[in-house]
């Protein structure tokens, strides 16, 4: 954390980076971190970068910026895993980058890396960092960074959530935004997507060993007048059922391939999705499929794993 502190101090510009498709944490770790360092560097030119997710502008929304040609910066890259997932390629020319992230360090990229599996969120990362190197917290920073660590811990109820977890959120809830609007907010949806809500659990399969999956082709997002971002909200929605142990949302794109959303309850799924292009958490992974023949392959690979415990 020193090292990055460090860095910080030596580049006048700065762009922030997160994943494609994002979610509250990677906005709240990218954006948090902006208003943290714009507090404490006034000085300095800091753009958090990408495009603006609709759903989530209630949040933040992107730094529109063209650099002059020749200048050197700094790139920070929140909550990305991996380099395909990085939006914006600017990172790419980058003097110099730093990795943030809590997801496994399968792709160690980066000049400095600051990687940590065992938290709840980048967000709870870059809280931990701004009070233990005494940086000045706002109100934006503090909403933005609560918002991310809520958003990734399911509102504080998965089991990467630590009792540091929830001191770095009870120090966050001290500063003056407007907790339970932003709680109404992360947790609202509009009618489509409660009525794609009412197709899974009318059209989710479920094995005799608690795994359950559902598809979601192109013509039923097209039925419900959704695209595939606005499907994330109900990556949950299996797991309120209590026979479902493990599961799977394949999820069809413009091109005929399939982003599988995969989460579980207890037992890891992550190297199921490292084997179909994906990675992630051991509860909460991601992975692609390219064939109605590799869903068939996940979904018995979900089974079979259940099998395992």
């Amino acid at each position: 954390m020193k090292e990055i502190l460090t860095k910080i101090k030596e580049y006048d510009t700065i762009l922030i980076h997160r994943h494609k498709n994002p979610d509250p944490d990677a906005l709240g770790s990218q954006c948090g971190l902006r208003a943290i360092l714009r507090a404490n560097f006034p000085e300095k030119k800091i753009y958090a970068v990408g495009y603006d997710e609709p759903t989530l502008t209630y949040l933040a929304e992107m730094d529109q910026v063209e650099l002059e040609s020749g200048i050197r910066y700094l790139s920070i890259v929140c909550d990305t895993a991996n380099t395909p997932r990085i939006d914006d390629d600017r990172w790419m020319q980058a003097d110099y980058v730093i990795k943030i992230d809590h997801h496994p360090n399968d792709d160690a990229y980066g000049d400095l890396r600051l990687v940590e599996p065992d938290r709840s969120s980048a967000s709870e990362i870059i809280t931990d960092f701004a009070l233990n190197h005494d940086l000045a917290l706002n109100e934006e920073a503090a909403r933005l960074l609560y918002g991310g660590i809520v958003g990734d811990t399911g509102r504080f109820l998965y089991p990467a959530t630590s009792a540091q977890t929830l001191y770095l959120a009870s120090k966050l809830a001290e500063f003056d935004f407007d907790r339970p609007a932003l709680g109404r907010e992360m947790t609202s949806f509009d009618m489509k997507v409660a009525r794609l809500q009412g197709y899974v659990y009318e059209n989710l399969e479920i094995s005799e060993n608690g795994a359950g999956r559902v598809l979601l082709s192109k013509e039923v997002l097209e039925k419900f007048n959704l695209r595939d971002a606005e499907t994330s909200s109900i990556v949950g929605t299996p797991g309120s059922i209590r026979d479902v142990q493990s599961w799977a949302i394949f999820v069809e794109q413009a091109d005929g391939h399939y982003r599988v959303r995969m989460r579980s309850k207890t037992v890891p799924i992550n190297e199921i999705a490292k084997k179909h292009d994906g990675g992630g958490h051991a509860l909460a992974s991601g992975a692609n499929s390219y064939s109605l023949e590799e869903n068939e392959q996940i979904w018995q690979e979900l089974q079979d794993n259940l099998e395992k415990k």
